[in-house]
């Protein structure tokens, strides 16, 4: 072979040889590309139901006390002894509009000038009036026994349910001095009969209707306390 040199030329850095076709420098082989990874799309589970709110329960609303009154036709008793005709005057006309003067229901209740001996004819006289109307009295008779906490809660509950039901009751009491009505003589031992007209839950007291109209009051509020220990004597019509 010749000896012949050939001319090299510096290009850019690389060494090529003049006469040769100017090829690029091999460079690495390009990596391979990855096939393409098939994705499969997944569902998404759906999210869980959100819980219901707990119930918020209501403040628990207490019933409110009750208070109620009859509405009545007072009057006043004509003579110092007929409160008894009177007060179931008064009572009857919580019932019925047809209502008797005092000395016809004193008649029929068989007061005297000494009054009304007794509540039992004071229930006689007012079943007798509302006869067939639906309405019946009955007799509480306490005849001085000692007073118990029954007995008072047995006049709170009828006077409640006879309020209730459109009624008013009489009550036959004793009022000696310390332990008296509004008005009332207070040196005098006062027996008499007024018409229970109406209650109040709040302080659990009575509605008085008084025929007597002593220092000019016609009606009143009593503590239940009180009016027991006023007909504990007597008795009562409920």
């Amino acid at each position: 072979m010749s000896g012949k040199v050939l001319s090299a030329v510096v290009a850019g850095g690389a060494i090529v040889a003049v006469g040769q076709p100017l090829m690029a420098a091999a460079g690495p082989e390009p990596a391979s590309v990855p096939a393409p990874v098939q994705v499969r799309a997944v569902e998404a589970a759906p999210p869980a139901p959100a819980a219901p709110p707990a119930p918020v329960s209501a403040p628990a609303i207490s019933p409110q006390p009750v208070a109620k009154s009859l509405t009545v036709d007072y009057q006043a008793q004509q003579t110092g002894y007929w409160c008894g005709p009177t007060a179931a005057r008064i009572a009857l006309s919580s019932k019925t509009d047809k209502l008797p003067g005092q000395d016809a229901l004193a008649a029929e209740l068989g007061t005297t000038e000494n009054g009304t001996d007794h509540i039992g004819q004071v229930v006689d006289g007012l079943n007798k009036e509302l006869a067939g109307t639906g309405t019946q009295y009955v007799t509480r008779d306490w005849g001085g026994r000692p007073l118990t906490a029954e007995m008072t809660e047995q006049l709170w509950s009828d006077t409640v349910r006879d309020v209730d039901d459109g009624k008013a009751m009489v009550a036959n009491i004793v009022a000696a001095p310390g332990n008296q009505p509004p008005g009332y003589p207070s040196s005098q031992t006062i027996y008499h009969y007024v018409a229970v007209v109406g209650y109040n839950a709040a302080d659990r007291t009575v509605h008085i209707s008084d025929p007597a109209r002593f220092s000019g009051i016609e009606d009143y509020w009593l503590s239940l306390d009180q009016l027991a220990s006023l007909i504990q004597p007597k008795g009562y019509a409920a």
